[in-house]
């Protein structure tokens, strides 16, 4: 049996997505224990991810409340890029963002359950992908800041999704019929002015492939505020998402901070 508060697992491009959960200290190769029974038991107690007190509830994936009031980590740019105004010299934590918003940003294609705008920080790639479960991106931008990243994904997401459809990601009801290359030419004449200065000019496409023995037909999402016991056979594993034979699945990021203990 393992124990310990669960974060999101740790990921590595490869033939196939290499998938680690860390469990106290523990490291858990996941994608060995495709094919076998694993069990999930909730004490109880959640932990701040970012201070470590204890809470009774979680918010934006493992925050306290008064983290998530503060918190850098928690901003509203982190969900809206445009709203960045690190760039001005304003922010909850300016240290923080000289890491992490201050940074080069990718603007991004890519096909999960169809065709979407993202954007990360440029250190994120591939991991934002394989954290999104797209099995294919293409990289549409670099740009010197989140904020201007920001404004090239609200231009484009007028015209395209900027949003997963989970449901269709797990039963791989994917896009496949959808051209990167050419989806990124079309992004590109949208773009208009001193935009236009951040395109990247090569079309490499990154295809990714998950360790899932089957996908569901249908899947039933499982969580921790609702049962404290989670088993079944592993599936698979896409996304931040186990996959159980039954078709349930159970998304690990958004149980940040939740003290478990794992029996496989």
């Amino acid at each position: 049996m393992k124990q310990g508060v669960l974060l999101k697992m740790q990921v590595e491009l490869g033939e196939k997505v290499k998938y680690t959960l860390n469990l106290g200290t523990d490291s858990i190769e996941m994608n060995a224990l495709l094919g076998t029974s694993i069990a999930f038991n909730f004490h109880d107690i959640i932990h701040c991810v970012r201070c470590g007190r204890v809470t009774k509830k979680s918010f934006a994936q493992g925050y306290c409340y008064p983290c998530f009031s503060t918190a850098p980590e928690t901003s509203e740019c982190i969900i809206r890029p445009e709203l960045c105004l690190a760039h001005e010299g304003v922010s909850r934590d300016m240290k923080w963002s000289e890491g992490h918003c201050l940074q080069d940003h990718i603007v991004y294609l890519a096909l999960s359950s169809g065709l979407k705008v993202g954007v990360t920080r440029s250190t994120q790639v591939p991991t934002r992908w394989i954290d999104q479960g797209a099995w294919k991106a293409i990289p549409l931008a670099r740009t010197p800041n989140r904020h201007l990243a920001g404004k090239i994904e609200v231009t484009l997401k007028a015209h395209m999704s900027d949003r997963t459809n989970w449901r269709n990601m797990l039963t791989n009801k994917i896009a496949r019929d959808i051209e990167l290359v050419e989806e990124k030419q079309k992004a590109v004449e949208l773009l208009q002015g001193d935009l236009q200065q951040y395109v990247i000019q090569d079309n490499i496409v990154t295809e990714i492939n998950y360790p899932v023995l089957q996908f569901p037909e249908k899947v039933n999402s499982l969580g921790f505020d609702k049962t404290k016991f989670i088993e079944g056979v592993l599936n698979g594993i896409k996304g931040q998402y186990l996959i159980f034979e039954n078709g349930s699945v159970l998304n690990v990021r958004k149980h940040g901070g939740y003290l478990v203990s794992m029996e496989y």
